[in-house]
């Protein structure tokens, strides 16, 4: 079996906003929004997945919305790369959903809560080592809430979770495995079929079920991925042909070309999930030359051992 990534949007809607995803979907919110336990019943998917009429990249960041039978809305966004403005985004979507919701004549008594549940594939709050991290309004200093519940961000950084397989225990080490992990895999790890829904979801992320037009679909991702590593290429040769023009200290150009590196690593993991310790070192210390070239070749290599192979041949 192959599975394609739930990284993507393309993935992460078809996965949690299909016409059989709402049991997936309702496990998925109880496991990461309530810890596992069993407070949502019920919800209706709002613009459902049409494989007819695939969004293009920028048609939509929000991936899947939900409305729950205590007319809560939910709205989901997984996030592969830390764009300019994102913590931003966040809040303008959450206050729009909020504020969208009256329609004429109505008033704010008709306002229900919204939760934003926001995924993301990098680090972003340096301050805790939590995994997942909730925000509302609070007083500031005896931390009442001003309204109760009524707008709540919710956050799941996944390079913070590290456990193995075998450490699986709760529902919600078990979701949180198959959104890191869950196209590299190539079975059904027993530990994950043990949650139905969870199997369910590996079996919609089987690319041997994918229609034509989804297919067209990943490449057409897949060739987005390749602009971005194109645009790195560039980005890194023009940053340090600036930093020698200009005289600028080795520090800051070392750090612009961390930040590339790191983009070259979060697309690495978008196609096969985690990438090994030992490969990651090695992408790191390939000289300037060598990596333009691996950025410009790596879409050729089918298999993470397709990369590692290439590096040894590269690195003494």
């Amino acid at each position: 079996m192959r599975f394609i990534s739930p990284k993507t949007d393309f993935a992460f809607k078809k996965i949690f906003a299909g016409a059989a995803s709402k049991d997936i979907l309702i496990s998925f919110l109880n496991a990461i929004i309530y810890g596992g336990e069993a407070v949502i019943q019920d919800l209706e998917i709002i613009d459902p997945y049409n494989p007819s009429s695939i969004l293009s990249l920028k048609d939509s960041y929000l991936d899947v919305r939900a409305v729950l039978q205590d007319d809560t809305t939910v709205i989901i966004e997984m996030q592969v790369l830390n764009v300019e403005a994102f913590e931003k985004r966040v809040v303008y979507n959450l206050s729009k959903t909020y504020a969208n919701q009256l329609k004429s004549g109505q008033g704010y008594f008709d306002l229900s809560a919204v939760i934003a549940l926001t995924i993301t594939d990098f680090k972003l709050f340096d301050q805790t080592e939590k995994i997942i991290t909730r925000f509302s309004f609070k007083e500031e200093d005896e931390l009442f809430e001003y309204i109760d519940s009524e707008l709540t961000m919710v956050f799941v950084e996944l390079p913070k979770f590290n456990k193995e397989l075998s450490q699986l225990e709760t529902l919600t080490d078990k979701w949180m495995y198959f959104l890191k992990e869950g196209g590299s895999l190539d079975t059904i790890p027993s530990q994950l079929a043990q949650v139905q829904e969870i199997e369910e979801a590996l079996h919609i992320a089987n690319k041997a079920g994918l229609s034509i037009e989804e297919l067209e679909e990943l490449d057409r991702r897949e060739m987005f991925w390749q602009d971005q590593l194109g645009a790195v290429v560039k980005g890194i040769r023009e940053g340090r042909e600036k930093g020698r023009e200009e005289g600028r200290e080795e520090g800051r150009e070392e750090g612009r070309l961390q930040e590339r590196l790191d983009l070259i690593l979060t697309i690495l993991q978008q196609r096969w999930g985690e990438i090994p310790e030992p490969t990651v070192v090695s992408i790191k210390t390939l000289p300037f030359d060598r990596l333009g070239e691996l950025a410009l070749t790596l879409f050729n290599f089918t298999t993470v051992e397709d990369l590692t192979n290439w590096l040894h041949e590269q690195l003494p």
